[in-house]
C-alpha cells in the first residue's frame, strides 16, 4: 500500500485538503490529532512529559496543553525532547492503523516531515503551500493565539520553496474554488502510478 505524506505550514490548509482525501474514499491519518490523543491516553507519555515539564503538565487528568506550548514556544530543545517522547509513539500507532487500512493509498497528515527529515517513510509526498497573509488570517480565525506564536510556529518551519522542492506534488490553497480540481488531479495522478 502507498503511503503518501501530506504536509505544509501552519494555516496552509491540510486539514481542509485531508478531508477532500477522505471524500474521495482514501483513509487519512492526522499525525497532529493522533498525538494528542496518546498525550492523554498513554501513561508512558504522560510520565515522561511530568517528568520534563512537571505535575502541571496535566490538569484534571488531561494534556494541559497551553502550559506545554508556552513552555516550548521560545525553546526549541524542550520541542525536541517533547517530540522524541510523541513521536516514536504515533509512528507505532500509525503502523498498526495501516494495517486495518484496504485501500489503493493512504494520506498521513504531518505537519514536519522535512524539518523531522522523514521523507524516506513516504512513498510520495504533498505539500500545500498558501500566501503567508492568508495563513496567518486563517491561523488567528481558527486558534487563540497571537501574530507573535504564528511568527514563531512559522519560523520554526521549512520554507515552502524548500518543501517544494522535494515534494512529489503541490496543492496552492490560495482558493478554495480551485481546490477540490487539484485535489483530484493529485488523487488521479496516484492511481495511475500504482
Amino acid at each position: 500500500m502507498i503511503v503518501v505524506g501530506l504536509t505544509g505550514g501552519i494555516g496552509s490548509g491540510k486539514s481542509t485538503v485531508a478531508k477532500l482525501f477522505e471524500g474521495l474514499g482514501q483513509p487519512v491519518y492526522i499525525a497532529d490529532f493522533e498525538a494528542k490523543q496518546l498525550m492523554n491516553r498513554s501513561k508512558v507519555i504522560r510520565r515522561k512529559l511530568i517528568a520534563l515539564f512537571g505535575d502541571q503538565a496535566y490538569v484534571d487528568d488531561k494534556l494541559n496543553r497551553s502550559y506545554l506550548a508556552n513552555k516550548i514556544f521560545n525553546d526549541k530543545s524542550l520541542l525536541e525532547q517533547m517530540n522524541a517522547i510523541v513521536h516514536p509513539k504515533v509512528g507505532s500507532h500509525f503502523k498498526r492503523w495501516l494495517k486495518k487500512q484496504d485501500a489503493p493509498y493512504v494520506i498521513k497528515e504531518v505537519a514536519i516531515i522535512f524539518e523531522q527529515q522523514k521523507q524516506s517513510e513516504y512513498d510520495l509526498i504533498i505539500t500545500v503551500v498558501a500566501d503567508k497573509a492568508k495563513r496567518i488570517e486563517r491561523v488567528l480565525k481558527r486558534d487563540q493565539t497571537t501574530m507573535a506564536k504564528i511568527e514563531a510556529i512559522m519560523n520554526n518551519q521549512m520554507s515552502d520553496e524548500d518543501k517544494i522542492k522535494q515534494s512529489d506534488f503541490v496543492i496552492v490553497n490560495n482558493n478554495f474554488d480551485t481546490l477540490h480540481s487539484q485535489v483530484l488531479k493529485i488523487h488521479q495522478d496516484i492511481l495511475e502510478q500504482l
